[in-house]
C-alpha cells in the first residue's frame, strides 16, 4: 500500500538533498500513541519505505510537493493517513508544510513491465561471501562492503533477491524458498549519500537501476510487489530503495 502526502509550501524553503533521517523522524512521530509506537526500537525489518520530496528543486511558498510512504502492512498505512488528517501544518526539519490532500492506492505489476529506483539501494555483502563474490581486496573492509560497480553484479542481484525473500518470509512467516526473480537489469549511476544516525553522519554507498521484466509469474509478482511496498535492499526506513513503475 502507498499514502501519497501533497504539501503546499508555507515559505520560500531550500530543497534539502540528504534529509533522509528527518522524513524517518517525522514517520515515526506520527506513531508515537499507536499500535506501532515501538517501531523504532524494534530489532528486525521495519516493512516501510518512503519516497524523496517531489518534485526535486527549490521551493517557492505557495509550491506543492509529494511525498509517498509505503508499506506492506495496510493497517500501517492506514493508521498514518488517520494521524496525518489530524493535523493542518507539518515541520520535518526546516521544512514547513500545509497538507493539502492524502491519498492511499496499491502498486499491481502487469507481467510486462519496468521498475525503476527512485531512491538510491544499499546492498552490504557480508565478509563472509567476499570469496564467493571475489571482492578485490582493496575494496575489502572489516565486517561488510557496499556493492559498488568495481564488484560483480552478479553479487548485486543475489543479495537483492536474498534481502527481498528473507523480509518477505519474515512479515508472513512463511519459508518460501528463493527463486530467481529478475530477469534484466541496467545500471543507471552510483550514489554516495550522508546518512544521518543518532547524530552520527556514516557515507552509504548506493546505486541507481531500472529492471525490465517480460512475462512475470504468479509468483515473482507477489515477491516484487511486496518488495515495492516495502522497498528494495537495505536501509529502508530511512528512503533507501523507494522503487516506482516506470511509466515510459
Amino acid at each position: 500500500m502507498r499514502l501519497l502526502i501533497k504539501f503546499e509550501s508555507d515559505m520560500d524553503q531550500i530543497y534539502q538533498n540528504n534529509y533522509f533521517h528527518k522524513f524517518s523522524g517525522f514517520i515515526y512521530n506520527l506513531l508515537k500513541k499507536t499500535p506501532f509506537k515501538e517501531l523504532h526500537d524494534q530489532k528486525s525489518y521495519k516493512f516501510f519505505c518512503f519516497s524523496n520530496l517531489f518534485p526535486i528543486g527549490d521551493i517557492k511558498k505557495g509550491d506543492i510537493r509529494n511525498f509517498i510512504i509505503s508499506s506492506p502492512s495496510k493497517i500501517f498505512i492506514k493508521i498514518l493517513s488517520e494521524k496525518l488528517n489530524e493535523l493542518d501544518e507539518v515541520h520535518i526539519g526546516d521544512y514547513s508544510f500545509t497538507i493539502k490532500e492524502l491519498s492511499i492506492f496499491q502498486i499491481k505489476l502487469k507481467k510486462n513491465c519496468k521498475l525503476i529506483s527512485a531512491t538510491p539501494i544499499i546492498i552490504r555483502i557480508p565478509k563472509a561471501r567476499y570469496n564467493e563474490y571475489e571482492i578485490p581486496k582493496e575494496l575489502r573492509k572489516r565486517n561488510y562492503v557496499y556493492w559498488r560497480p568495481e564488484i560483480d553484479f552478479r553479487a548485486f542481484v543475489k543479495q537483492l533477491e536474498a534481502n527481498l525473500f528473507k523480509k518477505y518470509n519474515l512479515f508472513y512467516k512463511t519459508k518460501i524458498k528463493e527463486f530467481p526473480i529478475f530477469e534484466r537489469f541496467r545500471f543507471i549511476k552510483p550514489s554516495a549519500n550522508i546518512l544521518t544516525i543518532r547524530g552520527t553522519d556514516h557515507v552509504v554507498i548506493g546505486s541507481l537501476w531500472e529492471f525490465s521484466f517480460s512475462h512475470l509469474t504468479k509468483e515473482q509478482k507477489e515477491i516484487l510487489e511486496f518488495g515495492i511496498d516495502c522497498g528494495f535492499g537495505e536501509r529502508n526506513t530511512y528512503g533507501f530503495g523507494f522503487i516506482n513503475i516506470k511509466t515510459n
